[in-house]
């Protein structure tokens, strides 16, 4: 199975302080982005700046109340990116296994052609 690894996703995910927002929205209620400022070392406008990135990635999105807007983890869009990851880990497993296999090879082949010289 082939998963198509999403670039805009895994960038708006790479950057830690939208990594925290994440954690901090799944780990309780919806939040605005005036509760979320207070939570993190950033103004309220860089929190709606950071918002907008993840909600443009589908990873958030925002429900209008009142004047203020809540915003939630998109379950779903989590659960690609999550699927996305273990594929990427699943594809680099098996290159590193190939790697080890040919650095033993070389290793086997070096040291067989050590203890020949020897006789």
């Amino acid at each position: 199975m082939t998963t198509t690894v999403d670039d805009d996703l895994w960038s708006a995910i790479g950057d830690p302080i939208r990594r925290t927002m994440v954690d901090l929205l799944l780990a309780g209620r919806s939040r605005t982005a005036t509760s979320l400022s207070e939570q993190l070392p950033v103004t309220r406008q860089a929190v709606s700046k950071h918002l907008a990135v993840l909600d443009r990635v589908g990873l958030v999105h925002a429900t209008p109340a009142g004047r203020e807007r809540h915003y939630d983890v998109d379950e779903a869009q989590l659960a690609r990116a999550v699927a996305q990851l273990s594929a990427v880990g699943n594809t680099w497993d098996a290159r590193l296994r190939r790697i080890k296999r040919i650095a033993e090879a070389i290793e086997h082949d070096r040291n067989k052609n050590y203890n020949n010289q020897g006789e």
